[in-house]
């Protein structure tokens, strides 16, 4: 099958509907880290949270457990407003891919795969039509190795080299 260039997904493949599920997951993962630093919180300040000794640490482990938690809601809200603000735009042959690219790899071994490149959230495994897009960034060293690159060329992901099908 030669490389194809096309603006057009092929069916059941949308961009924006991928954009969508992304920024759907990353509000569900926030309010549950959110649920889960409230609770933190509270037992962080709770009475029974006090030491009663030198040796009983309960109160500042969860102290601890819920600045971590803090911490992880604020990068998950700049992915939420990364995503939000990033504009899908169609393949340029001229510019080759870019952040909000779907590309279709494929390996005579392993068949295709389907890349989402993003601004953040890698390893999110996104569903639509019944095919897998995998959401990478250009911080990995295959999203690096997208950029600027067009159907026709080859990757490499560790041992596995790839060629771009189809970039979206």
């Amino acid at each position: 099958m030669p490389p194809q260039s096309m603006s057009e997904a092929p069916p059941g493949l949308d961009k924006a509907a991928l954009q969508t599920q992304v920024c759907q997951r990353l509000e569900a993962d926030l309010a549950l880290l959110l649920a889960a630093a409230d609770t933190a919180r509270q037992a962080a300040t709770h009475e029974e949270s006090k030491a009663e000794n030198k040796y009983d640490t309960r109160g500042l482990e969860a102290s601890y457990l819920a600045a971590g938690q803090a911490r992880r809601a604020e990068e998950i809200r700049r992915a939420l407003s990364t995503w939000r603000a990033l504009q899908l735009r169609a393949y340029d042959d001229d510019l080759g891919i870019q952040l909000g690219a779907l590309v279709c790899l494929h390996d005579a071994a392993r068949g295709q795969q389907w890349l989402l490149l993003g601004p953040d959230g890698a390893g999110m495994k996104l569903q639509q039509q019944g095919l897998e897009v995998r959401l990478i960034t250009a911080q990995a060293p295959l999203g690096q190795q997208l950029l600027g690159r067009g159907p026709g060329d080859e990757v490499q992901a560790g041992p596995l080299k790839w060629q771009i099908r189809q970039v979206i």
